[in-house]
């Protein structure tokens, strides 16, 4: 039996909190700046050190993984939804319905997922709400070929056939029996597709054609500190580290749910 990721909660849960609860905690303004403390490493004073603005690195990285976990939260949610959508819409009408679908679906896989994100947000005014869209836009394929698949299956099932003669309600359907099976697939995608909407959001954020300042995201806090690693290695490390800590983990629960998930399908066959 495969243990639970307790640390990888319990770390996920540490950044969550420290996000959206750490300035009352630490609350030093993330935006002040100081000409007397420009670049000083981690101390008393600075627990994560100060950019080249004199600005303190922890009061901004609190501030930014409010924006960078918000936009990866309504982005898989998103994404999520969508490829759920599609992918039941496939399975369970087929013929034309899923015609359509698979063709979108292998549109949208011919480009590369990050250069079509580069592309979409170049020709849009970046802000939170555009990257949650543009991710959203660009990732829902990989949830819709997993949902089509498994709805495939469950139509094909002997029990959907009598409902389906029985005139029974396609929605009700959907929500009584596709809905309960394709829920492991969903929180399985959900969770993925949160880890890749973080690294999304901090890699354009970086580029610099993500969130742009004044507000603030581990991704382009990272990109301030890029210009003065030398000097400053904190200023970029720490917003790293966040990252890795939130995609570690949810890599490990994600590992977790697929588990749980393949023992279900086994438990049923």
């Amino acid at each position: 039996m495969k243990k639970a990721p307790i640390m990888s909660f319990a770390i996920l849960a540490f950044v969550v909190l420290l996000s959206f609860l750490g300035g009352f905690i630490y609350p030093v303004p993330p935006y002040d700046m100081s000409a007397k403390e420009l670049l000083h490493a981690p101390d008393f004073a600075h627990v994560l050190g100060t950019d080249r603005l004199g600005r303190d690195v922890l009061a901004r990285i609190i501030e930014g993984g409010k924006v960078s976990l918000a936009i990866g939260f309504f982005s898989a949610a998103i994404t999520s939804l969508i490829g759920l959508i599609a992918g039941v819409s496939a399975g369970f009408f087929a013929k034309n319905t899923d015609r359509v679908i698979v063709v979108l679906i292998d549109l949208f896989l011919t480009f590369p997922t990050f250069f079509l994100l580069l592309a979409l947000i170049s020709y849009v005014n970046a802000s939170a709400l555009t990257i949650i869209i543009v991710i959203s836009v660009t990732g829902w394929m990989s949830m819709a070929r997993l949902v089509r698949s498994e709805s495939f299956a469950i139509s094909s099932q002997p029990f959907i056939k009598a409902l389906k003669l029985a005139g029974v309600s396609k929605i009700k359907i959907i929500f009584k029996y596709f809905a309960p099976i394709l829920a492991p697939i969903f929180l399985v995608s959900f969770t993925f597709s949160l880890s890749g909407a973080i690294l999304a959001e901090s890699g354009l954020s970086f580029l610099g054609i993500g969130v742009m300042p004044p507000d603030i995201s581990w991704g382009n806090i990272m990109s301030e500190g890029k210009e003065v690693i030398d000097a400053a290695w904190w200023i970029s490390f720490f917003p790293g580290f966040m990252i890795f800590l939130v995609t570690f983990s949810l890599v490990n629960i994600n590992d977790y749910l697929q588990f749980l998930s393949n023992q279900k399908d086994m438990q049923n066959q």
